[in-house]
């Protein structure tokens, strides 16, 4: 339903984690219209949570509830217990890459991500550019 482009651009996915979300009210409806937006979206923990955070969802046209600030994301103790670590410990960030539908219900794959410099994003758009120039000219052979 939706996907964080900006976040494989700005990060490097050293792990990518598929976790579960709880939303309140029409907040389902409101994503199966693609109301949703990732843009700044952040993950946190705190008390042993895995939040959610500036996901925005716009509400939904026939419902009568606001939305929240954060959701909470579903995920094994064991598992948060683990992210945490390496976000204290490493300089990890976690970041939500997309937001879709297994079944009937809206999972988030959440990104371990290391960020990039300056350099890194020239180099990665550089060798983007390469493959382009060296797909069309393959495409012109033919």
């Amino acid at each position: 339903m939706a996907r964080n482009r900006e976040a494989y651009h700005e990060y490097f996915v050293e792990e990518e984690i598929e976790a579960g979300i709880e939303l309140v009210g029409t907040e389902v409806k409101s994503i199966r219209a693609g109301t949703l937006n990732l843009k700044d979206a952040w993950c946190g923990i705190k008390d042993g949570d895995m939040l959610l955070n500036q996901m925005h969802i716009s509400p939904y046209d026939h419902g009568n509830r606001f939305n929240v600030d954060s959701r909470r994301l579903l995920l094994h103790k064991r598992e948060i217990m683990r992210l945490y670590g390496k976000v204290k410990q490493d300089g990890y960030a976690l970041i939500p890459l997309s937001v879709y539908f297994k079944g009937s219900r809206v999972k988030v794959k959440v990104g371990l991500c290391k960020g990039k410099k300056l350099y890194d994003k020239r180099q990665a758009a550089a060798e983007k550019d390469a493959k382009r120039q060296i797909d069309r000219a393959m495409k012109e052979r033919n």
